[in-house]
């Protein structure tokens, strides 16, 4: 029977670990337990790792007011192949800490951050079959030392997942830094004692962690060092990118008339546009209601137009695509092209690394004054053995160097991007000294 269930409900992606109990070798030594991945097995194919997003739809069959549920890929699908009937959600993550978020309405039922949360794992459970850890004694769920958000309430957040997770039945639950979870993970191959900075790019925070590992008679121990975390990471880098390529093209920066007056367009309606969380909210709100409304006004109003026709037909996940795969492309090249057909021929435009890194320069500034901060706060530049970077975000050049312009080549590692901090909440959930890894 599993003992621990490790639970990294990631911005962008969600994976799910089981480890079996830590033994010890001939000599009395811990040795790591073995972990492995929950596979699910949905209608768009098996996996070990989800995307964390949900579709709803009508479904007749199920009883009036009934809703039709899928998560990860086959959300995509759902959403894809029913345009205009389909809810569509992802990033769920990013409302976890806000207090402005209250729910939303999908299909005239409302739903709060906490019911998300649950109906997303349910479909997990689901989709795990057999392979769902319902005898863990402990679920470790994972959470970054700063959540993203303009104010975030870390304290509103937990609460929020606790009252999700408890709807499942595990006798404990447990939270741990998610970078300390990646560090352990990776420190279960460290040949000697060593000072390991873990930096963790997700989709909506980058997170620091700095842990010192230590053996002793064969038993691993770690002495937390210091944390620290900014709310940036991989979505604010897509939204530049919309920012700068597509936010133009419908009418950011024009103008509309009221009255004898002429004003500028609302910035605010772009910023929800390009953050892939707010776009399903933003469809519905008072907001999108108003940029409705000025489309007479405008003095452009075939952009706003355009605008309006792409949030009506929910190209925000093309988007995400198009972005996705251009800032891919610029982790390997110099110059990318981003192909976003709903836009026409201004759809079609080459951009350059050098610009896509001007766009993301305030950006990387904070991400680095988050680094400075656990360095300086700890006075242990000179002692780090060893720098860990995960997450897809890592792959960025100009991320990399903040890190290859301050260690040598050789302490710096990666690996194990999607699946790291779930397989090291699981095996921290198996010691009986979990009581100093929580947060």
């Amino acid at each position: 029977m599993a003992h621990a269930l490790g639970l990294d409900f990631g911005t962008t992606n969600t994976v799910m670990a089981l480890s079996d109990s830590v033994g010890a070798d001939s000599a009395g030594a811990d040795r790591p337990g073995a972990t492995h991945s929950i596979r699910f097995s949905s209608p768009a194919g098996t996996s070990d790792s989800m995307r964390t997003a949900l579709s709803f739809m009508k479904d007749r069959q199920l009883g009036a007011g009934a809703l039709k549920v899928e998560a990860g890929q086959a959300a995509i699908r759902a959403f894809i192949d029913n345009p205009g009937d389909c809810r569509f959600l992802q990033s769920i993550k990013t409302f976890a800490a806000s207090a402005l978020f209250q729910g939303t309405l999908i299909h005239a039922r409302r739903f709060q951050f906490e019911d998300l949360m649950e109906v997303f794992l349910r479909r997990l459970e689901a989709y795990a079959g057999e392979g769902w850890p319902s005898g863990a004694k402990r679920i470790v769920a994972g959470r970054p030392v700063h959540f993203a958000g303009a104010s975030p309430d870390p304290q509103l957040a937990i609460t929020r997942y606790n009252e999700a997770l408890s709807r499942f039945g595990f006798p404990e639950i447990h939270y741990v830094y998610e970078p300390v979870a990646a560090a352990f993970y990776f420190a279960q191959h460290l040949k000697q004692d060593a000072t390991v900075l873990v930096a963790d790019f997700g989709g909506g925070t980058t997170d620091y962690s700095l842990i010192r590992f230590e053996t002793s008679a064969g038993k691993l121990s770690a002495t937390p060092v210091g944390y620290s975390g900014v709310g940036i990471a991989g979505d604010q880098f897509d939204a530049r990118i919309i920012e700068h390529l597509v936010a133009p093209e419908i009418g950011k920066g024009s103008q509309f008339k009221s009255f004898d007056k002429v004003l500028d367009v609302p910035s605010n309606y772009y910023t929800s546009f390009s953050r892939w969380n707010q776009l399903s909210v933003f469809k519905s709100s008072r907001e999108y209601a108003d940029l409705k409304s000025l489309v007479r006004q405008s003095l452009e109003p075939d952009k706003l137009e355009l605008f309006i026709d792409l949030v009506e037909h929910d190209e925000g996940y093309p988007l995400y695509q198009a972005v996705s795969a251009t800032k891919m492309a610029l982790s390997s090249a110099d110059e990318a092209e981003f192909r976003f057909a709903p836009l026409g021929r201004a759809g079609e435009k080459s951009v350059k690394r050098a610009e896509f890194e001007g766009w993301i320069a305030e950006d990387l500034a904070r991400i680095e004054g988050a680094l400075d901060e656990v360095l300086t706060t700890t006075n242990t530049p000179g002692t780090i053995d060893k720098v860990f970077l995960t997450g897809g975000t890592s792959f960025v050049p100009a991320v990399r160097r903040i890190f290859t312009d301050r260690f040598n080549a050789n302490r710096i590692e990666t690996g194990g991007e999607l699946v790291s901090i779930a397989h090291g909440l699981a095996l921290i959930g198996e010691r009986d000294d979990i009581a100093q890894w929580v947060a």
